[in-house]
């Protein structure tokens, strides 16, 4: 069993699922997701067992956690994110260009916009109705808490506005300045396919590289199981089952939030604005979704949950790149949930009573940040100091759910790009650009394209 793991059996572990991964995908007998879930749960009872056992093999936990584990999880990660700008640039551009209708792409990322907006604003909305309803705040004793925390200042909209147009377009893709990446990528599509002829030659450059570049994304994509098991084996190794005791209320309200915004809010668009089965897409998307759990960002997540789209949702490339590294940029749907659940903890905690006034101030602040802050590192503190700010709590309470902001980060990432791919089909079917057969076909985009 991995939970009683040695030193000895791990270079076997990663051994059975590398040949196991390699016939995987083939005859379908356990399928991709099947197998990341089966490591994330492994890693989730190997961490813990560390954990609690940690001062006894100390020599072991320190080559393996700190050795094995963080390596191989950074390589992982460090994979993921080396696909996202060239991946995000090429497929976009491609999509730009084969849209045919460049007003098309304006209703599209109007589109966009509106949805997440207005999903961004339930998902907050639902929150503090949770957060309300439960009261995890009440009766904490805050006297007893160590408060140390200082917050970064978001900057203003109109520097992010500003900052949307590339003054190197380089230099942006060097950083990974996603927002800037779009602009560019789109500003480029549109000029390939005003320039004709000679912009053909420039398109069939970006079409190879489109086909070249997926290839890479299932190397990685097939490498995730080892992966996965590394990073969540690490973080519960690292916090335990400790750090969540004192604050399970306020954990659990978040996790409550975050499900009934996923199935509900979700469900409801596929469902009445979309026309599409919410089940089928949920089933599809588990294997993203534990790629966002395990990866704690929706950045990183984007080769995965474009994969899915396309090849298992059926959603064309024109919308889809787009969308999706749209989405992952402005979309905080599970981030607003904290906050507004984190809103709630904390001013019962300090004993301030919150007005109607001041939740629809945490709706409004909570919406516009999201888009404010897009991009910035450390979003999800930035926009909850915002927003404490707005209501008079005093920000270094931030400090008291720090312990366990790492594994609720992993969940709402999860909710996030399940909130760019809902919303990437409904406007796909909008617009004639969704394969419904491929979206209901279970078996679509199981074997990678030869």
């Amino acid at each position: 069993m991995v939970e009683t793991a040695t030193v000895d059996m791990l270079p076997s572990f990663f051994s059975n699922i590398s040949s196991n991964m390699d016939t995987t995908m083939a005859d379908k007998k356990i399928s991709l997701t099947t197998q990341i879930l089966f490591a994330m749960l492994s890693g989730v009872v190997l961490g813990l067992v560390l954990n609690l056992f940690g001062d006894q093999v100390r020599a072991v936990e320190i080559f393996i956690v700190d050795g094995v584990f963080r390596v191989i999880g950074a390589i992982f990660i460090a994979s993921l994110k080396m696909m996202v700008v060239p991946l995000v640039l090429v497929s976009l551009v491609c999509g730009v260009t084969n849209m045919g209708d460049i007003a098309a792409l304006g209703r599209i990322g109007g589109k966009a916009l509106g949805f997440y907006v207005l999903t961004t604003a339930l998902a907050i909305t639902i929150a503090l109705i949770v957060a309300v309803a439960v009261s995890p705040g009440a009766g904490f004793d805050i006297s007893d808490s160590v408060v140390d925390f200082k917050a970064r200042g978001a900057p203003p909209l109109s520097q992010v506005l500003i900052d949307l147009v590339p003054s190197n377009p380089i230099a942006a893709l060097a950083d990974g300045e996603m927002l800037q990446i779009i602009v560019f990528a789109v500003l480029l599509g549109v000029a390939i396919t005003i320039a004709g002829d000679r912009g053909r030659h420039v398109l069939n450059v970006f079409t190879d590289l489109n086909a070249v570049i997926m290839q890479m994304v299932w190397i990685v994509i097939r490498l995730a199981p080892v992966g996965v098991f590394c990073l969540i084996a690490r973080t519960f190794s690292n916090e335990g089952i400790h750090a969540f005791i004192p604050l399970a209320q306020y954990f659990m309200c978040v996790i409550a939030a975050l499900a009934v915004h996923m199935i509900a809010t979700y469900g409801l668009l596929l469902k009445i604005v979309g026309r599409l089965s919410p089940t089928v897409f949920f089933v599809k998307m588990r294997a993203a979704q534990l790629f966002a759990f395990s990866t704690a960002s929706s950045n990183a997540t984007i080769p995965v949950t474009l994969e899915t789209v396309k090849n298992r949702l059926g959603v064309d490339n024109s919308a889809a790149s787009f969308t999706v590294p749209f989405g992952a940029t402005i979309n905080m749907d599970g981030t607003a949930i904290m906050q507004g659940v984190a809103t709630v903890f904390l001013a019962q905690a300090y004993g301030i009573d919150l007005s109607l006034g001041q939740f629809l101030t945490v709706i409004l602040t909570a919406t516009l940040a999201s888009i404010g802050t897009a991009g910035v590192p450390g979003v999800g503190l930035i926009m909850l100091a915002m927003v404490l700010q707005q209501v008079n709590i005093p920000v270094e309470g931030i400090a008291l759910i720090i312990g366990v902001d790492r594994l609720l980060d992993m969940l709402r990432t999860a909710v996030n790009i399940t909130g760019d791919a809902a919303v990437t089909c409904v406007i796909a079917k909008s617009e004639g650009r969704l394969d419904e057969e491929r979206y209901t076909d279970s078996s679509a985009g199981l074997v990678p394209t030869q």
